[in-house]
């Protein structure tokens, strides 16, 4: 029971990061490298603070904050500058790197001793790993239906209509490139909080723990639209955090069955390859089923002839 409360719980703390990551891979339709950059970021500041005597939810909201720095750094890079998204955003990650270890002195902080997010009278007084649960809901919950009310407003629509149609966009008078700078400052945000909101409950930061995130993010919004197919855009957002809690079973159940730790990445990328492969597959299942009911009536006729 407790390792199923720890995995819904540690996968609504990571859903910020498949919400964050949605914005830019979905809705504005191109890959931010960022994200591996952003996470730790978010971590490093959070942990930073807190050691120092900031208040966790201060900390937690400067993370957001340079999170959406570095996103805005991205932006500025790829419509300003004229990079390709791919490779400002690599730019602004691999710089972060270097950024981490100067804020944090070291490339590993531990919480050990401090107040945290959940270190909460109350929280403390739940059940093992219910505090994640609770929390994670709450947070994840309010970011959820922020965004939801956030697309359904004129703003919203244009940054909708941005990665739809760049092209129509502009001519409607839309500014894109402020479109896409705004997406990466939230997207980057999110992330950088999901970093902050792992750290906190891990109770430590570490330089490397971006490694890998942007697989993680993308499984999560591959896996919540193929478990539940065509949704609404409002819907997709809580289908990214159900896939990301999915996607947390999948490593219980790999773990479980006897797999090291130092495999967790390899098997998210062939996890995640799968659930690239499966609109594929089921195309080739369906058009193969077709096939052979074409083929069946002459395939009758030819043996009644003979």
């Amino acid at each position: 029971m407790n390792l199923i409360t720890s995995a819904i719980g540690q996968g609504l703390l990571w859903g910020l990061l498949g919400v964050g990551l949605f914005l830019t891979f979905r809705i504005l339709d191109f890959p931010d490298m960022t994200v591996e950059g952003t996470f730790p970021l978010g971590a490093a500041v959070s942990v930073t603070a807190i050691t120092h005597g900031v208040d966790p939810l201060l900390a937690t909201v400067l993370a957001f904050g340079v999170g959406m720095l570095a996103g805005l750094t991205t932006g500025l890079l790829y419509t300003k500058g004229k990079i390709p998204i791919l490779l400002a955003g690599i730019l602004v990650m691999t710089a972060c790197y270097s950024i981490n270890l100067r804020i944090m002195g070291t490339s590993n902080v531990s919480l050990l001793g401090h107040h945290t997010l959940f270190s909460g009278a109350f929280l403390t007084s739940l059940p093992p790993f219910f505090d994640s649960v609770l929390l994670g809901l709450l947070i994840i919950t309010v970011v959820v239906a922020l965004l939801a009310l956030f697309l359904q407003t004129e703003l919203g629509q244009a940054f909708i209509a941005t990665g739809d149609n760049e092209k129509m966009a502009k001519s409607l008078g839309i500014h894109t490139d402020q479109m896409k700078n705004l997406g990466l400052m939230v997207s980057n945000g999110l992330i950088a909080v999901s970093g902050a909101l792992i750290a906190q409950s891990d109770g430590y930061s570490d330089v490397n723990m971006g490694i890998g995130i942007i697989v993680i993010g993308l499984a999560s919004t591959i896996i919540g639209e193929v478990v539940f197919g065509e949704l609404t855009m409002n819907q997709r957002l809580v289908a990214v955090v159900c896939g990301i809690i999915i996607y947390r079973f999948v490593l219980l159940l790999v773990l479980k069955a006897g797999f090291n730790t130092n495999d967790l990445n390899l098997i998210s990328s062939l996890v995640l390859a799968l659930c690239l492969m499966l609109p594929t597959l089921r195309q080739k299942l369906r058009l193969s089923n077709i096939v052979r009911r074409g083929l069946s009536p002459i395939s009758q006729e030819r043996d009644s002839n003979e």
